[in-house]
């Protein structure tokens, strides 16, 4: 048993299906991010975690214990939200100890764990002040300190970054993630930016239309996807249609326009049973460009650079193989190629996966 697991979770409101059948455990300790793009039910799911929404069908448990019927304020949970939520009227140090005063926790103790707390988010000298006085990133923190001060049994963070700006965003989730590692506890993690949930989880559940698409570590579900909607929302992914001829302990040979016959790893085509319609999925960073076609160990095929879209260190090219149109996220030392080059598109086998037509 996970530290919070979920049971064939079901949410209707009305006739409107938000989450069917979801089934998923966050291991203790763990930092477990939902993702998916708006309205796939991980908001709704993290929800009812919390307490703030009761599911229709299945069981929620948390450490060990059924909390369907559990109210909000029972379940031990640290809350923190996109808006934050401080009082405004409140300092700095009475926001923290909110929940703490709500427990009925003695005075001189709330002090002590307030302190600790704004310690924990490199934050002490702001006890004293109000949150108008605090930037969005320490008003971040903020509600992170008063999320933890109470040693909640399981974090619950709903898109707690999205109002930063980019910079002090990614400063802020290796901050946060260090926060975690440091205290240990188990954290659910909202996020529709895969760019987040790669760099921050233990664990990542990928949700599409209120249903459970894959669940596994970053470096799993990025390079070993379960289905195409998952291939195509974390990174950028050039997905081929053709056939699967062959399968056997050494891999998957698959027929696809441009590169002809690959042998994709078996361990890169743990969804493929055998014969038959297949998809090849090739990673953009993984496609490279180069004068010429390479020596041996790769595949390669002729293409026509017809966008460059350069970004500084890297460049995402469009290049057409046919009548294929492909994309390549490619690292530059100087000068990216120019539209219309002439390019050989190089592509290891292992660099590859494969999934069911």
């Amino acid at each position: 048993m996970g530290a919070v697991t979920l049971n064939n979770i079901v949410k209707r409101f009305g006739t409107f299906t938000a989450v069917e059948q979801t089934s998923m455990q966050i291991p203790e300790g763990s930092f477990t991010t939902l993702l998916g793009p708006s309205g796939c039910g991980k908001t709704t799911t993290l929800r009812m975690i919390a307490g703030l929404l009761d599911p229709s069908e299945g069981e929620i448990i948390i450490n060990g214990k059924r909390v369907n019927d559990v109210p909000i304020h029972k379940r031990n949970l640290g809350l923190v939200f996109q808006n934050y939520a401080l009082f405004p009227h409140k300092t700095v140090a009475d926001n923290v100890g909110f929940g703490l005063r709500y427990r009925n926790v003695p005075r001189a103790d709330i002090a002590r764990r307030v302190q600790d707390a704004l310690e924990l988010v490199q934050l002490p000298q702001v006890a004293n002040r109000y949150p108008k006085a605090l930037s969005g990133g320490q008003q971040q923190r903020i509600a992170l300190a008063r999320a933890i001060v109470i040693e909640p049994d399981v974090l619950l963070l709903d898109e707690p970054l999205s109002a930063l700006d980019a910079n002090l965003r990614e400063d802020m989730r290796v901050e946060l993630k260090n926060i975690q590692s440091r205290i240990g506890v188990t954290t659910v993690f909202v996020t529709h930016d895969q760019s987040e949930a790669l760099a921050m989880s233990d664990q990542i559940v990928v949700m599409s239309d209120g249903k459970v698409e894959q669940v596994g570590a970053p470096e799993e579900v990025y390079n070993t996807p379960a289905s195409e909607f998952v291939a195509r929302f974390l990174g950028a992914s050039n997905i081929l249609g053709g056939r699967c001829l062959s399968r056997g302990p050494d891999g998957a040979v698959l027929e696809v326009p441009v590169f002809g016959k690959v042998i994709v790893p078996s361990a890169k085509a743990p969804h493929l049973a055998g014969e038959g319609a297949a998809k090849l999925v090739i990673r953009a960073e993984k496609l490279l460009l180069r004068d010429a076609p390479p020596e041996s160990g790769a595949f390669s095929a002729p293409a026509t650079v017809e966008t460059v879209d350069y970004q500084g260190q890297s460049v995402r090219y469009f290049v057409r193989a046919g009548d294929t149109q492909l994309q390549a996220i490619n690292m530059i030392d100087e000068r990216p190629f120019a539209v219309g080059a002439q390019v050989h598109l190089t592509l290891r086998p292992q660099d590859c996966a494969a999934l069911p037509g």
